[in-house]
């Protein structure tokens, strides 16, 4: 039996890849309904939105991906129902090209877990040292392949690395992420 595929598109499964690294970005889920009755009501012949996303500031946002420019008609129509909406292009997606190939060499670790001595030695020395580069990192790894690792605490936030700077390297920096 084949399934559709999860993500409409590769810009959505783009979009899907830089949600999971966005610090602001607490939860998201994929293909949401609630927009159903909002975009029937103004006849929308267009896909649903691709994302639901709920923010740290505790707002939810319906995210529509495009590959230009959006139609204003449904943003305004789900402003009326008290819904954030708006679009997201292509060209936003490519603004950062450095947090797309971070966030998706990332991801490849996803479905590690970073076990708690390992964890626990890499926060100890860089709580001691205020931060330290990937390189220095590495080593402090014990029980799970060091990547793997340093990928799932960043993934998971108990670190942080600039996704923005340049492509992660031996030399970027990794600090305690701060709530």
């Amino acid at each position: 039996m084949l399934h559709p595929p999860y993500f409409r598109s590769q810009i959505s499964r783009d979009v899907g890849c830089l949600l999971d690294v966005d610090e602001d970005v607490v939860a998201w889920c994929c293909r949401p309904h609630g927009m159903d009755d909002v975009l029937r009501s103004i006849g929308w012949k267009g896909p649903p939105p691709d994302f639901m996303v709920t923010y740290a500031n505790g707002r939810d946002v319906y995210l529509h991906v495009v590959e230009d420019e959006g139609d204003p008609e449904v943003t305004e129509a789900a402003a009326c129902r008290q819904l954030w909406h708006r679009f997201v292009n292509f060209a936003e997606i490519r603004l950062h090209p450095h947090r797309l190939q971070n966030a998706r060499d990332l991801l490849r670790y996803a479905k590690y877990h970073t076990p708690l001595g390992d964890r626990i030695r890499l926060l100890a020395a860089l709580e001691q040292e205020g931060s330290a580069t990937v390189a220095e990192c590495l080593s402090v790894f014990r029980e799970i392949s060091p990547m793997a690792g340093l990928s799932s605490l960043i993934l998971n936030r108990f670190v942080t690395v600039d996704l923005d700077a340049e492509l992660i390297s031996p030399h970027t920096v990794v600090r305690v992420f701060e709530r």
